[in-house]
């Protein structure tokens, strides 16, 4: 199998190109360097490479520019020469297959989970509740599976949350204590969010993993596009639905342990909101992903304008490194040039620390790995230009993408199913019905509805208040009766005890 060309060694001519190993695509990576230095096109690069190998993509767009990987490059005397210097083989201008994304639904199809697929915890982060917050949200997930209610969208979380304060009581005697203060701080977090148009991200059709990795029918991998340019402005929604892809993947795909190649390479740009006011419990439950999603054949790169952004427990973890410039003008920005030339395998012929601050546009330092996972020496490359357009496309051009997408008919319609919200609003109204039911019927009320002839006849028979019926006349006259006897008999018992019985 074919390597993924990444450029041309410049430190070392000698060395020829600069590759990424295909069975070692799974070992992750990471991509840095300042604003303006090339980390776009070398993203780029890479995910050419990797589709051309039939290994389906996944990346953010930020700024608008990656979209390009769908339409095809225009060459031109400055391309042609660079490819020439590099020595790209069989270089030619093509577009690659292409699926586009986004959580607002408007620059490609939306892409939906449900409340309960994202769990309290991503959506505790999401909505920014602090701990005791965060707990009563994970009573209320807690309520929603026992009473069988299903969590679909923002309504449905927001109708558990009414049904919780109607309950307090008995649900903090049960579960644990919920106060009225934290019922409010969440239902105001959950305003905010959906003013933000968090809300389109809640629903169904919910994504489905499968159609991440699609390939095409000529073995091309398919390049997933998210579009990011809005939802970047809003980090923590960005960053934790990142997560929670990451997370569905390492949950559901199976054990396959080293391929040939990976099944899938999830890129995750501007990594350091990920981490930016992470608690402890999320950065661990991040480094368990990326350090054990490798064996699920899941390649996991990071892009962020500083290596020391990721933090040392997963930058362990990264085995192929792409460092494009850094310029060293503040102490910031000198600490990061130190860290990065610590992460790479020295190489004699090259001062690494120097060599950072003094890259061009479209070169990087480079270090992959090799034969037996053995990381190269670090080298001076020259990075390969993409086939496809480097810049964005115009909205036709995405229009027509879009057309042939396998996957519109199943996504650009919102399905809405009967949920929680539903189930208790049939409650309440049940209850309401109920209420307006009118009381039973009592008989006095029938006999004075129903009068004349029939009235007569019960009053001969049953009697009325000042006078007495055929049935209370009956009665009474038996009675006499029946005492009479009996006492008669009582009588003659006693007499006949005294006397020594009857006489014949």
């Amino acid at each position: 199998m074919d390597p993924i060309l990444i450029g041309k060694a410049v430190t070392t001519p000698e060395s020829g190109q600069v590759f990424l190993l295909p069975k070692f695509g799974n070992r992750h990576g990471l991509v840095a360097g300042a604003t303006g230095t090339g980390k776009t096109v070398t993203l780029m690069t890479l995910a050419e490479g990797f589709s051309r190998l039939g290994v389906p993509v996944f990346l953010a767009d930020v700024k608008g520019d990656v979209a390009g990987l769908a339409v095809a490059g225009t060459s031109n005397d400055k391309l042609q020469a660079r490819v020439a210097e590099i020595g790209v083989a069989g270089y030619s201008n093509e577009a690659n297959p292409t699926v586009f994304w986004d959580l607002f639904g408007k620059l490609g199809h939306p892409v939906r989970t449900t409340v309960s697929e994202m769990g309290p915890t991503l959506l505790s982060r999401i909505l920014e509740l602090n701990d005791t917050q965060s707990g009563v949200l994970d009573i209320v997930f807690k309520l929603a599976d026992d009473r069988g209610l299903l969590l679909l969208d923002l309504e449905d979380l927001r109708a558990l949350l009414g049904l919780v304060a109607e309950e307090r009581k008995d649900v903090s005697t049960r579960y644990g204590l919920v106060s009225t203060q934290s019922i409010g701080a969440i239902q105001r977090s959950l305003l905010r969010l959906e003013s933000e148009g968090g809300e389109v991200f809640f629903g169904e059709p919910a994504l489905e993993l499968v159609d991440l990795m699609r390939t095409t029918p000529d073995g091309r991998g398919v390049v997933n596009i998210l579009a990011a340019d809005q939802l970047i402005l809003k980090p923590r929604l960005y960053s934790s639905f990142l997560l929670w892809l990451l997370s569905e993947l390492f949950e559901n795909l199976p054990e396959v342990g080293d391929l040939d190649k990976p099944k899938l390479v999830f890129v995750f740009d501007e990594a350091h909101l990920l981490f930016d006011d992470a608690p402890p419990a999320l950065q661990q439950r991040v480094e368990q992903v990326v350090r054990l999603i490798r064996s699920k054949g899941v390649g996991v790169y990071f892009c962020s304008q500083f290596p020391d952004d990721v933090p040392d427990n997963i930058l362990g973890q990264l085995g192929n490194r792409v460092q494009h410039a850094l310029r060293a003008f503040t102490p910031r920005d000198q600490k990061a040039v130190r860290t990065a030339a610590q992460t790479f395998v020295p190489n004699p012929a090259l001062d690494v620390a120097e060599a950072i601050s003094k890259l061009g546009t479209g070169e990087a330092l480079v270090s992959t790995l090799q034969d037996k996972g053995i990381p190269m020496p670090v080298e001076r490359t020259l990075v390969a230009p993409p086939r496809c357009r480097m810049g964005a496309i115009t909205e036709a051009e995405r229009s027509q993408v879009r057309s042939g997408s396998p996957v519109g008919h199943k996504y650009d319609t919102r399905v809405d199913r009967e949920s929680a919200s539903e189930m208790l609003t049939k409650k309440v109204e049940a209850a309401a019905e109920q209420a307006k039911a009118p009381p039973a019927r009592t008989r006095e009320q029938d006999d004075a509805e129903e009068g004349g002839f029939g009235q007569a006849v019960k009053d001969a028979v049953f009697g009325t208040k000042r006078r007495q019926g055929m049935v209370e006349t009956m009665a009474k006259q038996a009675s006499r009766t029946v005492g009479n006897q009996i006492g008669r008999q009582i009588l003659r018992g006693l007499l006949g005890g005294i006397f020594g019985g009857s006489r014949r």
